[in-house]
């Protein structure tokens, strides 16, 4: 083991490893949140039995679509001075979670979106019908019916913020994908980018079992 691992520091990958979890977590947890909050309202201000809006849902889709579209690696960099007023510093575990909340928020809401249009309309007439408000449709329909679909979105976002975790890794972001190549890369030691990949694919199985579970749980179809 030694032998075929012989530049690996054991404690580092272990530490290097909870930070990669640390942001995955607190940019997943926020982006759940923001990311459910954009669907909701795309869905909301697009709907003829809700609060259609055509100027607001065209302006937050607008924005929607270009951080969706911005490739992740220059998100951080254009968002630096953001993230050294909000951290106070542009390098760390810490500093990469505003550049990660950003980038996966957009993905996920869109998502959400998706997941709700696909609840059946006849579902949100018989509600309103029966007097049911719009905030009640919302919350008592919307949600439960688009749920599994919104835990199997989060569960792809979650995945997807891992990977962002290790490009953030390239710019100073600490984690695995620091370590992969600040002392793998850079250093030629092949063995270390080994177990950091080795570590992050067992994150990401870890994440979609967990989600693949809690679907088939919460889908009563």
């Amino acid at each position: 083991m030694s032998k075929w691992f012989e530049n690996v520091d054991w404690l580092v990958m272990g530490q290097q490893t909870v930070n990669t979890l640390y942001m995955t977590g607190v940019a997943g947890i926020v982006t759940f949140v923001a990311g459910l909050l954009i669907g909701l309202l795309l869905y909301a201000t697009n709907e003829e039995l809700l609060f259609k809006n055509r100027t607001f849902y065209g302006i937050l889709s607008f924005f929607v679509n270009i951080f969706r579209s911005i490739p992740f690696i220059i998100l951080i960099i254009l968002l630096f001075p953001v993230t050294k007023i909000v951290t106070g510093s542009i390098i760390g575990s810490t500093a990469a979670i505003p550049a990660l909340i950003i980038g996966a928020a957009p993905f996920y809401g869109r998502m959400v979106e998706l997941a709700l249009r696909e609840v059946d309309k006849g579902v949100i007439e018989a509600a309103e019908s029966m007097g049911a408000t719009k905030l009640q449709i919302i919350y008592k329909v919307l949600i439960p019916e688009a749920l599994p679909a919104i835990v199997s979105g989060i569960t792809v976002t979650l995945v997807a913020l891992v990977g962002y975790t290790a490009m953030a890794g390239v710019v100073g972001g600490g984690g695995l994908g620091n370590l992969a190549f600040i002392d793998g890369f850079q250093r030629n030691q092949n063995d270390i980018i080994v177990v950091a990949t080795l570590l992050i694919l067992v994150i990401v199985f870890i994440i979609q079992i967990i989600g693949d579970v809690l679907v088939k749980k919460i889908d009563k179809r």
